[in-house]
C-alpha cells in the first residue's frame, strides 16, 4: 500500500514528504493508521547527524498514537479497532530482561530495531524498491506504520490522538523518570536541569509525588512561568545568577539542624555533559540521587571528583521513564484522562504532515513545548 510519510533521506537534511510503499504486517506484527505525532527532540538529533546509530534513509518518529488497521497472524493482544500507543521502549513480558523486574529495557528485538529493520530482518518501507529504514521500531512520520505487537500498548478510545501521543516519549519520560527511577518521596526537595517538555513533565510528576521544595533551572528566563504552571515552587536562571550555580542550589536548600544543603533528587533533562556534573555536585551529601533523562552528543563523556561518589551522591541514567510500556502506558493515559496530569498546554502547536519541518525550526527556536503532527 502507499503512505504518505516525511522521510530522512540525509542527514543534516530537511524531511521530504512523499509517497511511499509499505508492506502489510507479517507473523506477530500491526498496521497502524497514526492519527497524530509528537517532534521530539530525539527525532531532531538522529536527523542532525549527531546520533551514531542513526540510519539513512528513514522514516523517524517515535511519539506517535492511532488506531489498528489490520494484524499478522498470532496477534492476541490486540485487535483491528484498537486505539494504539506505539512503543519505542517494547514490553515482551518473556525475555530475561522483562522477568527481571528489575528493567523496563526490554531485549526482545533490541539488535533489528537498531539496525532498523523489523524483528525478521526486513523493513516494511520502500521507495523505488529500495529498503527504507524504521526508526526506533515506530515511524509515526508516516500515516500507517507497521510495528510488533509487543511495541503497541492498547488505550482508552475516548482518550483523543493529538495529545496521548505525547504520552508515547516526553510525558512518560519525564513522569515516569520520578515515579519510577528516582521513587521521589513526598516532602522532597529537587532540582530539575532544563524546563522543555521533558522537563516540565519531570516538574509534573514532581508534584504528583508529592515533592516540597521543587527547583526548575533553565537560561531562558520565558520558561519560569511554564515551570509555575505545572508546579515549580523556585526557579534559577544561571545566566542572572552572578555566581556559582551548584553553591546557589546547594545553599536554598539547606533545611534542619545540619544546614548541609543539597537536594534529595536532581534531574538533567538537558544533555548537556557540564551540566549533568552540576546536578550531581547538588545533589545532598550522603543520599542524593541524580538522574540522568537527556542524551548526550556521541563520544561526550559525564566527569566528577570521586569524592562526589565517595560521600554517597549517585549517578542514574533512565530511559522512557523506566516505564513499561504495554502495562504503564495505559494507565498514564487515564490519568490525564481523569485530570490528574495536564498535556494540553504543552502542545503548543499543530499542523499538517506537509508543515512537519516548521515544528523542527520551532523547537531550534525555542517557541515550542511540543509540536504535534495531525494526520
Amino acid at each position: 500500500m502507499k503512505t504518505r510519510a516525511a522521510v530522512a533521506l540525509e542527514k543534516g537534511k530537511p524531511l521530504t514528504i512523499m509517497d511511499v510503499e509499505l508492506d502489510g504486517p507479517k507473523a506477530g506484527e500491526v498496521l497502524v493508521e497514526v492519527k497524530a505525532t509528537g517532534i521530539c527532540h530525539t527525532d531532531d538529533f538522529t536527523l542532525s547527524g549527531a546520533d551514531p546509530e542513526g540510519l539513512f534513509p528513514a522514516i523517524l518518529g517515535h511519539e506517535g498514537a492511532g488506531i489498528v488497521i489490520d494484524v499478522g497472524p498470532g496477534v492476541a493482544s490486540v485487535r483491528k479497532g484498537d486505539h494504539v500507543i506505539p512503543l519505542y521502549t517494547p514490553e515482551c513480558r518473556q525475555c530475561p530482561s522483562c522477568l527481571s523486574r528489575k528493567t523496563n529495557l526490554c531485549t526482545a528485538i533490541r539488535a533489528t530495531q537498531g539496525q532498523g529493520v523489523m524483528p525478521d530482518g526486513t523493513s516494511r518501507f520502500s521507495l523505488d524498491g529500495k529498503k527504507l529504514h524504521h526508526y526506533m521500531g515506530t515511524s509515526t512520520f508516516s500515516n500507517f506504520t507497521v510495528l510488533p505487537e509487543i511495541a503497541v500498548a492498547k488505550v482508552r478510545e475516548d482518550a483523543p490522538f493529538d495529545k496521548v501521543c505525547y504520552i508515547g516519549c516526553g510525558v512518560t519520560t519525564g513522569i515516569g523518570a520520578v515515579l519510577n527511577t528516582a521513587k521521589v518521596e513526598p516532602g522532597s526537595t529537587s532540582v530539575v536541569f532544563g524546563l522543555g517538555g521533558i522537563g516540565l513533565n519531570v516538574i509534573q510528576g514532581l508534584r504528583l509525588a508529592g515533592a516540597d521544595m521543587i527547583i526548575g533551572v533553565d537560561i531562558n528566563a520565558a520558561k519560569k512561568q511554564w515551570g509555575e504552571r505545572f508546579g515549580m515552587t523556585h526557579f534559577v536562571n544561571p545566566k542572572e545568577l552572578g555566581g556559582d550555580l551548584v553553591a546557589h542550589l546547594v545553599n536554598i536548600t539547606k533545611r534542619g539542624a545540619d544546614q548541609i544543603g543539597g537536594a534529595d533528587y536532581t534531574f538533567d533533562c538537558t544533555g548537556n555533559v557540564s551540566v549533568m556534573r552540576q546536578a550531581l555536585e547538588a545533589c545532598h551529601r550522603g543520599w542524593g540521587q541524580s538522574i540522568i533523562i537527556g542524551v548526550a552528543p556521541a563520544g561526550a563523556e559525564i566527569a566528577t571528583r570521586p569524592f562526589q561518589l565517595v560521600t554517597g551522591r549517585v549517578w542514574k541514567g533512565t530511559a522512557f521513564g523506566g516505564a513499561r510500556g504495554r502495562t504503564d502506558v495505559p494507565k498514564i493515559v487515564d490519568w490525564y484522562m481523569d485530570g490528574k496530569i495536564d498535556i494540553d498546554p504543552m502542545i503548543t502547536h499543530t499542523m499538517a504532515l506537509a508543515d512537519i519541518n516548521k515544528g523542527f525550526e520551532l523547537m531550534h527556536k525555542g517557541e515550542s513545548i511540543r509540536s504535534v503532527v495531525i494526520y
